[in-house]
């Protein structure tokens, strides 16, 4: 499937939950609340890996559309804000529905500026298997991607790569630490190696000299847009195994210090049950020595009252 591809199903997907909601009870508070959940999860997936991936390289290798790629990480940014405040929000308070309308008609505009302004420009310049190695890879980053909003984290390469690593392990606790770490930077990868390096424009000797040299300088962009990327890409690979190292080492100090804890716990609970054992000991010693004395005095007393 190619990338511009995945994103419309992506926005229909969306699109029918926002139906959903809409055609609610006012008092399916249960319903409302399992929708949103949906919703939540949906879009900050969606936004993930158009931040990740879909915007960087096409922003690096499409004419005219930095100011698109500007706006829409600025609709995202307000989006993710309205998705975290909703996220766990009580379905009942009286701002809930107020909160999801406003949020649909800010993914409605955004998705109708992405389909009939955006897309059509990157359709365009990267063709078919461009997208649809953009789109396998934006697949690979699903797989990895936060499924909660982040708005205060970075939303452009690289911060973004190890920022979304580390909230994917967070959103991800059923999967491996280190399989989250590799994955969202492995993907730009990928994205660099099969998208930038191998749709560029190609001139025959038979066209114009300006022909020549428009796409010399095309490919020379490109060329230069997959160093960047490729870069970046190491460099959040390597923080992400840096951080996926430090992860695993704390955790095996917490379990160590757990290990040692209980282990001095048992120590102190044999040392507390040995020192009540012999406390019992001397204590009942001490009373059978009270009980003979009284015995014996008893029986002296008697014998000197007879």
């Amino acid at each position: 499937m190619d990338a511009i591809t995945m994103l419309k199903e992506d926005h229909k997907a969306v699109e029918q939950l926002f139906k959903r909601f809409e055609k609610a009870g006012k008092q399916a508070h249960k319903e409302k609340r399992e929708i949103v959940d949906r919703i939540i999860e949906a879009l900050a997936v969606h936004a993930a890996i158009e931040e990740q991936l879909f915007y960087p390289v096409t922003r690096e290798t499409v004419p005219e559309i930095e100011g698109i790629v500007l706006e829409s990480l600025e609709e995202h940014h307000i989006v993710k804000w309205v998705l975290s405040e909703l996220d766990g929000m009580d379905p009942t308070h009286e701002r809930f529905d107020a909160k999801v309308t406003v949020l649909m008609e800010n993914v409605r505009h955004h998705v109708e500026e992405e389909e009939t302004e955006y897309f059509p420009k990157v359709r365009d310049e990267l063709g078919r298997s461009a997208l649809s190695d953009l789109g396998d890879a934006m697949a690979a980053a699903r797989k990895v991607a936060p499924t909660h909003p982040h708005p205060r984290s970075p939303d452009t390469p690289p911060g973004n790569l190890v920022a979304g690593t580390a909230a994917g392990v967070i959103d991800r606790l059923g999967d491996t630490v280190s399989g989250l770490a590799q994955g969202g930077s492995a993907a730009l990868g990928d994205v660099v190696a099969t998208v930038l390096r191998r749709e560029k424009p190609r001139v025959g000797r038979s066209g114009s000299p300006s022909a020549r040299a428009t796409a010399a300088k095309v490919r020379s962009t490109m060329d230069a847009a997959a160093d960047k990327l490729t870069a970046s890409a190491a460099r959040a690979q390597r923080t992400a195994t840096s951080t996926t190292k430090a992860a695993a080492n704390g955790a095996t100090k917490t379990a160590k210090a757990a290990k040692s804890g209980a282990n001095a716990t048992k120590t102190s609970a044999r040392k507390a049950a040995k020192r009540t054992n012999t406390t019992a000991k001397r204590a009942s010693t001490t009373t059978a020595r009270t009980a003979r004395r009284a015995v014996q005095s008893t029986a002296a007393a008697a014998k000197r009252a007879r």
